[in-house]
């Protein structure tokens, strides 16, 4: 990662500090924007499922830190560009969406995410833009003409994306080709429109924000600016927000509350300091106390990250409801009626249980778990992998619980 160099402005400065920043293009005159204007700034997303996952929320968070220093956020979906595909970081051509599947998506991701940032008419509410609005209504010689013609195949050939697909002699469509213009060209119309000169993104999009930059001075003569993050991995190696039960979505429908603060919570030791910085809200000298704990007291910060960290995406309620039920479910044995719930006929083998409950991928998988005396059932340790359970099971709320080591617990409610 490049070393962040000494900003002057109080953003910049901060967003370094918080460890946000990767790159930029220009530097000093982005600095000096930033110190005397209020800087429109935009970050794309795609609707290509109907939840984004915590991959993304680097990106949703630098839209909130622009509009907590006064800064005016553009909250651009992608439901022109969805229908194209983003080649970066695919070893295949996507499936093609619908236009129906894509406002659909696209709805729903908002349902998630939109109360991270403050909408409105004021000079740093969010503005919420979908790039169909343009991307939808061009023609395509007279875009191949205005547009196109400012680009080299030759370095659209050596961009990373496409390199990839090539060097493994994968295909490439046509469409997918065109990707990087139709994202160059966004940030030609949001600075037409809305007077924007920043575009932010992960580093892994580097590429797609220069050739925007590139085109707003051949096509506007205008000075536009990129900022990116660095792709968030854990202080083991891992890919942020990968689990052994997949992605962690935003969306509640997606991931429990519950599973999100869980998530949050069982964060390694040295990426908690970094993650309080990144995902929260809190101020550097308390981040700086919590990462300084040690032992069992660092176990208080985890909690802290969690329950902060699950504030902002479902609200400070939700954060409190999850808190508490992992605290009912750790320290009190319970059963905790917050805990994910899932419906099963019962009687069922306790293997299919514990896959359908999440607690192991497959069965032999299960089975390795009860050789390891890591399911419980009802706070019990399972040793037979035979064993059926029945109704006679259920306690008194009618519900039984199945837990994986200390730390993974789910409700299984009868049919």
């Amino acid at each position: 990662m490049p070393a962040a160099p000494h900003f002057q402005s109080e953003f910049l400065r901060t967003f370094a500090a918080r460890g946000a920043y990767y790159d930029c293009s220009g530097p000093a005159e982005l600095d000096a924007m930033f110190a005397k204007e209020r800087v429109t700034a935009y970050i794309g997303f795609d609707c290509t499922a109907d939840s984004l996952h915590v991959g993304s929320l680097v990106q949703l968070m630098t839209l909130r830190r622009l509009q907590q220093a006064g800064h005016k956020p553009i909250l651009l979906m992608g439901g022109g560009t969805t229908k194209a595909g983003d080649p970066s970081g695919k070893d295949e051509t996507r499936q093609l969406l619908t236009t129906e599947q894509i406002e659909a998506n696209k709805q729903s991701i908002l349902g998630g995410i939109k109360h991270l940032l403050t909408f409105g008419d004021g000079p740093s509410d969010a503005v919420l833009v979908d790039n169909a609005e343009w991307l939808d209504k061009l023609d395509y010689i007279p875009f191949l003409r205005d547009v196109g013609r400012h680009f080299s195949v030759n370095r659209m050939l050596s961009m990373e994306s496409v390199k990839l697909r090539l060097d493994r002699e994968q295909p490439l469509s046509f469409l997918e080709f065109n990707y990087s213009i139709m994202q160059a060209y966004d940030f030609v119309e949001l600075y037409k429109r809305y007077g924007c000169k920043l575009q932010s993104s992960g580093s892994d999009q580097w590429g797609n924000v220069v050739s925007g930059i590139e085109l707003g001075r051949r096509m506007e003569q205008a000075q536009l600016f990129g900022l990116t993050t660095p792709l968030i991995t854990t202080a083991s190696g891992a890919k942020m927000g990968k689990t052994a039960a997949g992605a962690v979505w935003l969306n509640a429908g997606r991931v429990s509350p519950y599973d999100y603060w869980q998530f949050w919570r069982n964060t390694e030791d040295r990426d908690v300091g970094r993650f309080l910085r990144l995902f929260t809200d809190m101020p550097e000298t308390e981040v700086a106390r919590l990462e300084s704990l040690e032992g069992a007291e660092l176990n208080d910060a985890k909690k802290v990250l969690a329950t902060e960290a699950t504030a902002i995406l479902h609200g400070r309620a939700a954060a409190a409801a999850a808190e508490e039920t992992a605290r009912s479910a750790f320290e009190d044995g319970a059963s905790a009626a917050g805990l994910p719930t899932i419906t099963a006929a019962l009687p069922d083998g306790i293997l299919n249980l514990a896959v359908a409950a999440g607690l192991a991928a497959s069965n032999s998988e299960a089975r390795k778990l009860i050789a390891n005396n890591g399911l419980k059932l009802n706070d019990a340790a399972v040793s037979d992998p035979k064993q059926v359970v029945d109704a006679s099971a259920l306690n008194s709320d009618g519900v039984l619980k199945l837990s994986s080591g200390k730390k993974k617990h789910v409700l299984v409610k009868p049919a």
